[in-house]
């Protein structure tokens, strides 16, 4: 008896493999959603869409991305997941269909000193190797050419346990390339001795004038004046020559401070090691105005900032030495590099090359290789991790991407979007955070979250095509056809900053005059220059010629731990505390979270963390406080019939109305509630930790500190960064109500709507690195888009329809 074969029983009927195409989310939680379902199609290009605080973030990265990565860590074994970090399973009911998850996202990359645009995408390493085998002359391995490695030598005895055990004499050297001047940093520092003490006083009256170092620290201040090396009641000016070379210079040594063994170790070098050794965009804000106060970085005068020793500088190839190599424009250095013929390192060159061109593909070719990674904006760092992936082999990989334009001229965002739909076109699924027009409208597939921000979002308003968002209804599909119009008519200036002769980084001897009392916004294809222009010349011109100087707010992201939140960060906390002090006639110290009035079982955070080894650990609501993290006699006080819990509990416009009037009127919190509700965050909860909050809400939350600042010039470094199209329009507003008020503004940015809404152009290019650094047009808007001599002018007259 024959039976039939299973290829050929059905021939029409799929493939049991081939029915899992599509990506399922079943009851979706975190954060701010509310019960999401939705089907994303496989190998297809997907933009979710909101405005700013709407969960796109919540469902693309804390849900999908962040549950596919959990899966793949569990297929380890549980030794290997104990040194990995635990992650925990998103709040979803069901996840089907994930495939392998690529992450690539706008964290900043590693801001430390020696970390840099070569290091962190390994061409480093490939030109370390590609100069030990054809370098000359020959100094030694690849470690010779690292400026990350030092050189060490060392003898004496070491014992074999072999047989008979002996003690025999040994020698060893390894040659690094790191200089020791400056050790692999490229700069060096002189101390400003005058920002550290006052000389006029004893260590015992508090000489130190250090951030953070009170004159009670067991582990600063008295191991000084308690070392028995320094007389502590003797004013540091009548310090003998020997004291004050043990007080600023002595080498650690161990000394007893009541019986305790403290190490004791001189000013300069304790210094260096605990504000210097770091990245100076790294460091708190105050600390890292100490830092500039207190500092001075020069290019180390032994290396000339190149980093490398003498030696790993004198070996070359075809004249070019690792050094020069590195200092190259990536474009020039791929030309070089495509020179070389070498066949005994033809597969190290083939892998060189291919990087180096990635660099030239994803519009980064003007960057240079010993570029710190710590000075990269968001959208560089985000476009210098997507390297690594555009000449992978794998496929059927979902890649998710955090506003990739972010940065980007609106002449390079046709470039990004032909990089996503070719990482689609290779077989993968393509998830995309995006506010941009532009590549919205080459989506397959649209998400449109909202319809609010954060309590008034968390639900999806629109699945579908672009066409079908077009005529959806929703926030972003009325506004996602909107075009500025150009200004009839323009303000008048006030005065000018005149900058001459600026040659910061590709600036070519630039002669510019920015007027004051008007919004100017400088524009440019990426680095064209701007961000040199604008920090490198500008805030000293600024701060002579305006009253009350410069505010200067850059891209660098706020930090904060779950204990910080919107009240923390604005300062809006501290009159909050000391009118509930007031009015219960306790301390102020009382309603604060991470101070006295803190629940001692949470410790003021709110849950209780479970630590379950190589398993994501468990947070749940502390029992004691409810969540409330705070004691419950605190709670008994109140102020205006609410108590702290309460008050942080509440929303921008719920607080801006309780401080506004009546027996809870305090109007320093309200004056910065006001600054919240004009930068759009009046949804925002007081008390909603800051690792909650989208690059957009962070963002704002930083122009609303700065807004409090006494300045007459305004540097706003891409200020629409995260932000979506409805919200361009709030921020419009604003800066206008900035210009009104008689500040003047200046605005680093790409957004087509913030070039035609000002008042003065500056166009910088007309390309990037090399190619740029020139002034090629500055003028109204109107002028710019009439003349369409620019890249920015034909992109602004193309979309405001002249």
């Amino acid at each position: 008896m024959s039976m039939p074969t299973g290829t050929n029983a059905q021939p029409d009927e799929p493939h049991a493999a081939d029915r899992h195409d599509l990506i399922r989310v079943h009851g979706a939680r975190e954060n701010n959603l509310k019960d999401v379902s939705i089907e994303l199609p496989k190998r297809r290009l997907t933009v979710f869409t909101g405005v700013s605080g709407s969960g796109k973030s919540s469902l693309v990265f804390h849900t999908i991305a962040a549950e596919s990565q959990r899966l793949i860590n569990e297929t380890y074994s549980a030794f290997v997941q104990g040194f990995m970090p635990t992650l925990a399973r998103p709040e979803v009911d069901v996840l089907d269909g994930l495939t392998t998850a690529i992450i690539v996202d706008q964290q900043r990359m590693g801001a430390d000193s020696r970390s840099t645009v070569g290091t962190v995408t390994d061409v480093n390493a490939m030109l370390r190797i590609l100069f030990s085998r054809l370098g000359i002359p020959h100094i030694g391995p690849p470690g010779a050419y690292a400026f990350n490695v030092p050189s060490v030598r060392a003898s004496g005895a070491i014992t074999v346990e072999r047989g008979a055990k002996k003690a025999v004499k040994a020698t060893f050297s390894r040659t690094g390339g790191m200089c020791t001047r400056c050790e692999g940093r490229g700069t060096v520092s002189d101390i400003d001795l005058t920002q550290l003490y006052d000389d006029s006083k004893s260590l015992a009256e508090g000489a130190f004038t250090i951030p953070g170092w009170k004159s009670d620290s067991f582990w600063t201040v008295r191991v000084y004046a308690e070392s028995g090396l320094l007389d502590p009641d003797k004013p540091i000016r009548e310090f003998t020559e020997k004291e004050m070379q043990d007080f600023l210079h002595r080498e650690p040594t161990k000394v007893k401070v009541e019986g305790v063994n403290l190490t004791y170790e001189g000013l300069i070098p304790k210094i260096q090691k605990s504000f210097l050794s770091k990245d100076k965009e790294a460091l708190q804000p105050h600390i890292r105005a100490f830092v500039e106060r207190a500092v001075t970085f020069t290019t180390c005068p032994e290396c000339d900032g190149t980093r490398l020793s003498e030696g790993a500088r004198s070996s070359k190839i075809k004249g070019i030495s690792i050094a020069d190599a590195c200092a190259m424009q990536i474009s020039d250095l791929a030309a070089w590099a495509g020179g070389l013929d070498e066949p005994s390192v033809a597969p190290l060159l083939a892998s060189l090359r291919h990087t180096l061109d990635s660099f030239v593909e994803i519009g980064l070719g003007y960057l240079s290789l010993d570029r710190p990674s710590g000075t990269l904006s968001g959208g560089e760092g985000q476009r210098v991790k997507m390297i690594r992936h555009l000449g992978s082999s794998l496929t059927d990989t979902t890649y998710v991407f955090d506003e990739p334009t972010t940065g980007l001229h609106p002449h390079d965002i046709q470039r990004m979007n032909d990089l996503l739909l070719r990482l689609r076109d290779k077989g993968n699924t393509v998830l995309v955070v995006e506010h941009k027009p532009e590549t919205i409208a080459i989506a397959d597939h649209v998400v449109d979250l909202g319809p609010g921000a954060g309590a008034a979002g968390g639900t999806v308003c629109f699945e579908g095509t672009v066409e079908g968002l077009r005529a959806g209804g929703t926030v972003t599909g009325r506004h996602f056809d909107d075009r500025a119009a150009l200004k009839e008519s323009v303000r008048k200036p006030t005065g000018a900053l005149e900058i001459r002769g600026a040659t910061t980084h590709n600036l070519r001897d630039v002669d510019v005059d920015i007027p004051l009392g008007v919004l100017t916004v400088v524009t440019g294809v990426a680095g064209s220059g701007k961000s040199s222009l604008v920090h490198g010349s500008l805030p000293g011109q600024a701060g002579a010629a305006a009253d009350g100087g410069v505010v200067s707010v850059g891209q660098e992201p706020i930090r904060g731990s779950r204990r910080s939140n919107p009240a923390t960060y604005t300062g809006l906390l501290d009159p909050i505390r000391k009118a509930f002090a007031k009015a219960n006639g306790v301390k102020p110290a009382l309603f604060s979270a991470n101070s006295e009035g803190a629940c001692p079982t949470c410790n003021g955070v709110g849950v209780v963390y479970t630590d379950l080894a190589m398993m994501a650990g468990v947070a749940a609501p502390c029992e004691d406080c409810e969540g409330k993290r705070f004691q419950a006699a605190v709670l008994d006080h109140h102020l205006g019939g609410r108590d702290i819990s309460e008050v942080l509990a509440m929303s921008v416009t719920e607080a801006e109305e309780f401080f506004g009037s009546g027996e809870a009127r305090i109007p320093a919190a309200h004056r910065i509630l006001g600054r919240l509700a004009d930068v759009g965050l009046g949804y925002l909860g007081l008390g909603q930790p800051l690792t909650t909050l989208s690059g957009g809400e962070r963002q704002r939350l930083k122009l609303a500190t700065h807004m409090a600042e006494k300045g007459g010039v305004y540097l706003l470094d891409e200020p629409t960064a995260g932000l979506h199209l409805a919200d361009v329009e709030q921020l419009l507003g604003l800066l206008d109500r900035l210009v009104d008020s008689g500040k003047s503004v200046i605005v680093v940015e790409h957004h087509q709507a913030v070039m035609a809404h000002a008042d003065w152009i500056v166009d910088l290019g007309p390309g990037a690195g090399h190619d740029g650094g020139r002034v090629v047009f500055q003028g109204t808007p109107a002028d710019l888009v009439a003349d369409r001599s620019t890249l920015t002018g034909q992109h602004l007259a193309d979309y405001v329809g002249a």
